[in-house]
């Protein structure tokens, strides 16, 4: 078997309203799977299928944000409560090694795991670090951490990676290597990420398209964009998947469930887990623990 965690920034989990598009951009392999939306009204555990709420404040104040609550998802620690505060952007320096150290990677490699980064990082990516332009997300710290390799646009070009944005539209309009590399239909993202599990017993796989349209960066139709893209991800694993494998689905703050503004949101984020391994995440209530559980899902397969 095999363990899929897809990350979604800007995802929160409210009730269906008007001002959600949770509530109403056509999503049918997720539907489907829910028996309605990604809203509130559809929380629960059935054989196979959990959609669970998650603490993502932390009993910090204040609106959570990325830097903090992606340590707290791949570290399985109260970040924003070690730091003080809730972080935008990139982890505070003083959790990276922490990070590094104990990351949900490094600690699934320790347990006899093999684990993958299905994301593309180009040239161009690594130029910006050096140049300091960028700095490195809490996955690339985890994922240094752990020596895991990091894919090429050699990969995507081979079919053996992804972009951040599921079709590589995006990546190919930021970057004019990747331009070079034909887009792929989201039904087929999903259906390459089902096929890179294959080798592997963890993968990781993440997009921050939600948190993107939430913060209105991807034009007046972001929203429909977004969901669209990951509801054709999810029907592209689903039809290539094996019976054995098991997918989960989370994010770190709220953002996209609301159109009404365009700042995070104090929302539960939502865990969906599709596969024979849901049940070990009925306990989960906040992002922080969501490593753990992964872990020990993998400890029993």
């Amino acid at each position: 078997m095999a363990f899929i965690f897809v990350f979604l920034d800007g995802v929160g989990l409210a009730p269906s309203a008007p001002t959600n598009p949770l509530a109403h951009v056509p999503m049918p392999a997720l539907h489907g799977l829910l028996g309605g939306p990604l809203t509130s009204e559809h929380i629960g555990y059935r054989d196979e299928l959990l959609l669970a709420p998650l603490d993502a404040c932390l009993g910090v104040e204040g609106l959570p944000q990325s830097g903090t609550n992606h340590v707290a998802l791949l570290a399985g620690i109260n970040a924003p409560a070690l730091h003080g505060r809730h972080q935008p952007h990139f982890p505070p320096v003083a959790l990276r090694p922490l990070l590094a150290e104990r990351s949900l990677f490094q600690r699934a490699q320790m347990q006899g795991q093999r684990v993958a980064f299905a994301n593309v990082f180009t040239d161009g990516y690594w130029q910006a670090l050096a140049e300091r332009r960028l700095r490195r997300s809490a996955s690339v710290i985890a994922a240094e951490g752990a020596g895991l390799y990091l894919r090429t646009l050699d990969d995507l070009r081979a079919g053996n990676a992804l972009s951040w944005d599921i079709t590589g539209e995006g990546l190919a309009a930021r970057d004019p290597a990747a331009a070079t590399i034909a887009p792929i239909s989201p039904l087929a993202a999903g259906e390459r990420l089902a096929r890179l599990a294959n080798g592997y017993d963890l993968v990781f796989f993440e997009s921050f398209l939600p948190d993107l349209a939430g913060h209105g960066r991807l034009g007046p139709d972001g929203a429909v964009t977004a969901l669209t893209r990951i509801d054709g991800l999810l029907a592209g694993w689903q039809r290539a998947r094996r019976p054995t494998d098991s997918l989960l689905i989370t994010s770190d703050h709220g953002n996209i469930e609301q159109a009404a503004t365009t700042t995070h949101t104090t929302a539960p984020t939502p865990l969906v887990v599709i596969g024979p391994h849901a049940g070990y995440f009925r306990h989960v209530r906040r992002i922080d623990e969501v490593a753990d559980a992964i872990l020990a899902a993998l400890a029993h397969t």
